[in-house]
């Protein structure tokens, strides 16, 4: 038996999450049913860092599951590649140490949002940006951003219905800037919570906008409450960017 880890990209724009369900397509049930073509082991399952939501997108999902298989480590990649659908690709396999695991190891994790600032929206970029009409102060938003550095509750920043108990998180770095019509925000955290990063766009919205004042993310830090704060943006201007891990190395695959 053997760990193996896999680097996963995908367009959630056709996909019901990260997360297998029942009644929905999710791009868990995809890779599943794929590796379980590829190694013929009916009971294998996929393990996600992150549950990404229907419509969200990731360039860096990182899973691992175990297999008897004797596919080389590294094949597993372009295996699955020839079998899974265009808009998923494993970008890297590889065998790791049999602790591993790719959500409970995660150290931090870095999300992008876009803005489409335009009048009009765009046919190229609408499965990938949020469209805004409204002329957004990309500065304001940056400036607005900044209160999310470091060490906060931010319960006000959890979605209605999430049971997580520790709403504690550390945001490291958050940046808001524009090339043309496309406005780009960059968190890194050590986690975050359900919808977090999409409530934190829908404020930025509102204070771009001129909609909420600024100070918004202060004073919901402050009272703890969701009301402070702006809408939830659109999922599918969300993409999991990139997640680190400490000991996560590869290690030699000698079958």
């Amino acid at each position: 038996m053997r760990r193996i880890r896999m680097i996963v990209e995908y367009d959630g724009t056709n996909y019901s999450g990260w997360q297998r369900q029942l009644n929905a397509m999710s791009v868990q049930e995809k890779l599943e049913n794929a590796l379980r073509r590829l190694t013929r082991e009916k009971e294998l399952t996929i393990v996600g860092a992150s549950r990404t939501d229907a419509g969200v997108h990731a360039f860096s999902q990182n899973v691992h599951f175990d297999t008897e298989s004797r596919i080389p480590a590294d094949k597993f990649a372009f295996a699955l590649n020839t079998m899974l659908p265009d808009d998923i690709r494993v970008r890297k396999s590889m065998r790791v140490r049999d602790d591993f695991h790719a959500r409970f190891q995660a150290k931090r994790k870095e999300y992008r949002y876009l803005f489409y600032n335009s009048p009009h929206a765009s046919a190229i970029f609408r499965n990938h940006t949020a469209h805004v009409m409204y002329h957004l102060d990309e500065e304001s938003m940056n400036e607005e951003a900044q209160a999310m550095l470091g060490t906060h509750d931010f319960a006000p920043f959890a979605a209605s219905g999430s049971e997580v108990k520790d709403t504690i998180r550390t945001i490291y770095s958050v940046s808001v800037k524009r090339q043309g019509d496309i406005i780009e925000m960059l968190v890194e955290g050590n986690g975050f919570l359900y919808n977090m990063v999409r409530i934190l766009a829908g404020t930025l919205i509102g204070v771009g906008t001129g909609k909420i004042e600024k100070g918004a993310i202060q004073r919901a830090l402050q009272s703890g409450s969701r009301l402070d704060l702006g809408i939830t943006a659109p999922p599918h201007g969300l993409t999991l960017m990139r997640i680190d891990y400490e000991n996560a190395e590869e290690i030699e695959d000698t079958i």
